[in-house]
């Protein structure tokens, strides 16, 4: 049988008629008795209808009675159902008597399913709005929510804003001032056009709670709405939120502080990081210790180390934080022997290094190369009891080897307690950057042995590997395994591949690869770029920059500097100075490491005084530019001004590194100043601390071999206290042919071929010293290697 509607037995709360239902096939013992409230409209669908849940197995459906409901969607109405507490076992139902349908009932119309699960998500909804509008029943307090929220919009000024001083979230966001009933912005009673009415209007003169009047967006009062302005970068619109908060109330967000500073570091924003600061300085919350850390922290991040040293200066007490931060801003702007000074002036507050604090201060002595600091790192580490942590491990290990001792990082390395993939990565970078590139590749097989997954960085470390061995095979065989892996689509591993295979001389195979690559950025770019200049291929570079820029992508520093060596080595001085035009175009002029490879640029192509008045002109130099601009001057047979020069880069401060010495040297070897020579080399040694490499004793051979003191130099080179490399004894071998010395040229010869037999130019040299001297029998009874007997045969 169906349902049946009664007659008309009364009006409900708003006006709404009640209609009793009575469902006689239902198969519990009394039936189900229900009320249904009729609209005005008696045309009004039933999906119109709102559902209210009295207990888990009872409902009332009422159809609402107030004109806005009525003309609202059923998806709006569908939100505004909700779920009541039931009441020790009866349902509540104050206005509507104690008939209820049952929600199981088979004889329910089938809309109503449909509505039910969409009203259990209002359930534990908090805070309950059931709780405000008191002594009506539950239909009414919807109809009541509705007004309430009629009256807020029509009048916000009546109403308190306690949203930002409330402690709970059961505390109200908004109080009548002369009323007292209340209202929440996520009231799970409210009606559903609350949110979007909110949303799309600007409160104006609401008062808060402690008396400030404010015009402040509804989204301006909402923390996580700062933190997304932060993470999308919008940090002006951040900033100002921040200050309409600090303006609101009394009590200043210090996590909104804290949000905005990080948001200041992620995308180094220095100015409104000093905006940022000035308000905490307005507040009166500079001494708070937290904050004080997280500006020094920002300004590190910015590049500022100067407002950081500040901060941190004027900050009551120091935590372990605050000197790790401090450290870290000074060991990241290259300052690395002040972050080591801060790092023992913390150890003398007696304060005690954590872990991260470790990390940062070993990586400044891995920057530095100071073995020794290291060291005594390492063994306050083991007494700390932080030798097992991974990080830590990690950090020796990378310390180790960019200090040049692998064997120790080899061996601290085998120890580990536990190993990460970074710890293998630590391991392959120490071989590779101190040329054991088979030692590395090596390692790569053992860690494939333990079930270690390579990552990306993996790849990019062992072909970095391969390109300096020129490996090619092996560089083959990784790319395979690239591909087998899935890291083929990575643009690093791609661009790294197309540099690996341009450094072995496969420019061809390079660009194959850079042309189906899925994705390239700038990076990719500049690599074959690369490739084609390191490969002699100055004019595809060129080339291949335009295409570059035709296809949309920008220029960076590196690029230019690439191109720049590409013209050099051209003595392309027209290309170089279109260069130089787009270079000043867009922007670059003021990069120190453009502007000191365009000095170098000019030198090579003999435009020395073009280069000089670029290299005066310099906003900034440093020690790249001056070392450009002194070998500009050797190269061109320019001892005297080169020398010049030198003299007054040491008298602006400016510090000589290794590569400049051998510029120097080279310019006196080529003059034939010996004395001047010898001069810089003694100074080099004992007044900067520069200690020689193979280059430099190579210089100062040529510089006595050129200048015919040959007795000298082969004396040099027994002196030295580290043994000679072939291209040292090649020096003096050449020296000795020009100067026709028999004698030191066999010494020198014997040097060369003891450790290279295979290099035919001794041979060579050495035969045209004997065939120079009249000593054709002597040539007759060189012993030569198998491959080089037919060489000589044809010569002779």
């Amino acid at each position: 049988m169906a349902m049946t509607t009664t007659t008309l037995i009364g009006r409900g709360v708003g006006g709404g008629e009640v209609g009793l239902c009575f469902n006689p096939n239902d198969d519990r013992r009394h039936g189900s008795l229900f009320f249904l409230f009729l609209s005005a409209d008696p045309s009004s669908p039933p999906h119109r209808s709102l559902l209210l849940l009295c207990s888990p197995r009872l409902i009332i459906i009422t159809r609402p009675t107030n004109e806005y409901a009525l003309s609202s969607s059923s998806a709006s109405l569908t939100c505004t159902t909700a779920l009541l507490p039931p009441s020790r076992g009866h349902p509540r139902m104050d206005v509507i008597r104690k008939e209820a349908l049952w929600i199981n009932n088979r004889f329910n119309p089938h809309w109503v399913r449909a509505r039910l699960p969409v009203m259990q998500q209002f359930q534990q909804r908090q805070p309950s709005a059931f709780s405000t509008p008191r002594g009506l029943g539950h239909a009414g307090r919807l109809v009541r929510m509705e007004q309430l929220w009629q009256e807020f919009f029509s009048d916000p000024s009546q109403w308190w804003d306690n949203r930002l001083t409330k402690k709970r979230p059961k505390h109200p966001d908004f109080k009548h001032k002369r009323t007292l009933e209340v209202l929440w912005v996520d009231g799970w009673m409210n009606p559903s056009w609350v949110k979007e009415k909110m949303a799309s209007m600007t409160l104006s003169h609401i008062q808060s709670g402690d008396g400030l009047r404010s015009r402040v967006p509804d989204c301006f009062c909402n923390g996580d709405k700062l933190s997304k302005l932060c993470k999308e970068g919008r940090l002006k619109e951040a900033l100002h939120m921040l200050e309409l908060m600090v303006q609101q109330t009394t009590k200043p967000p210090i996590p909104a502080y804290v949000c905005l500073l990080k948001g200041c570091s992620r995308r180094k924003a220095l100015a409104e990081g000093k905006q940022v600061h000035a308000l905490i300085v307005q507040s009166v919350l500079d001494s708070n210790i937290f904050l004080a850390n997280t500006l020094v922290h920002m300004y590190s991040k910015c590049g500022s180390v100067l407002h950081a040293h500040k901060v941190f200066s004027n900050m009551p007490q120091h935590n372990v934080y605050s000197w790790t931060a401090i450290i870290s801003a000074y060991a990241d702007s290259g300052e690395v022997e002040e972050a080591i000074n801060l790092f023992h002036q913390m150890q003398e507050t007696g304060l005690a290094p954590d872990k991260v604090l470790f990390v940062v201060v070993l990586k400044a002595c891995a920057r530095l190369a100071t073995l020794e600091q290291g060291k005594q790192l390492h063994s306050e580490i083991i007494k700390r009891g932080f030798q097992s942590d991974v990080v830590v491990g990690n950090t020796l290990v990378n310390m180790y080897a960019k200090c040049g001792c692998t064997e120790d990082a080899r061996e601290l390395f085998d120890n580990m307690s536990e190993r990460d993939v970074v710890s293998w990565n630590a391991m392959i970078a120490g071989y590779a950057q101190n040329g054991l590139g088979k030692e590395a590749l090596a390692l790569f097989e053992q860690m494939k042995q333990e079930g270690v997954h390579p990552d990306n960085v993996t790849f990019v470390l062992l072909l970095k590997a391969c390109a300096n061995l020129a490996a090619l095979e092996q560089g083959k065989q990784l790319h395979s395994e690239i591909m087998k892996r899935g890291f083929q689509s990575d643009v690093v591993v791609g661009s790294t591949l197309v540099d690996m295979y341009a450094k072995c001389g496969c420019t061809e195979d390079a660009r194959e690869l850079f042309d189906n690559m899925s994705e390239r950025d700038v990076v990719s770019w500049n690599a074959m770029i690369a490739g084609y200049a390191q490969n002699g291929l100055a004019q595809e570079a060129l080339a291949l920059f335009e295409q570059m820029k035709q296809e949309g992508v920008h220029p960076d520093n590196a690029t230019f500097v690439l191109l720049l060596k590409a013209c050099a080595n051209l003595a392309a001085l027209e290309q170089g100075k279109q260069l130089h035009s787009e270079i000043i175009e867009r922007g670059f002029q003021s990069d120190v490491l453009v502007g000191s490879t365009l000095v170098g640029m000019y030198a090579k192509c003999g435009w020395t005084e073009d280069a000089r008045e670029f290299f005066d002109n310099m906003s900034e130099r440093d020690v790249v530019s001056w070392t450009a601009m002194i070998a500009g001057y050797a190269q061109n047979g320019l001892a005297q001004e080169a020398l010049t020069l030198f003299e007054q880069m040491q008298r602006e401060g400016t510090k000589p590194n290794e590569v400049t010495y051998i510029s120097v040297l080279s310019a006196c070897a080529h003059s034939g100043l010996v004395d001047q020579g010898r001069y810089v080399f003694d100074s080099m040694c004992k007044n900067h601390g520069v200690t020689p490499t193979q280059e430099h004793y190579a210089c100062m051979v040529d510089l006595l071999g050129r200048a015919g003191c040959l007795a000298d130099a082969e004396h040099f080179i027994n002196k030295m206290p580290i043994q000679p490399n072939s291209v040292v004894w090649m020096t003096l071998l050449g020296a000795a042919r020009n100067h026709g010395h028999v004698e030191i040229g066999r010494r020198a010869f014997d040097g060369v071929v003891k450790l290279e037999p295979k290099n035919a130019a001794p041979y060579v040299l050495l035969s045209n010293i004997y065939a120079a001297a009249g000593r054709k029998d002597e040539l007759a009874t060189m012993s030569l290697p198998s491959c080089f007997s037919k060489l000589f045969q044809l010569a002779s």
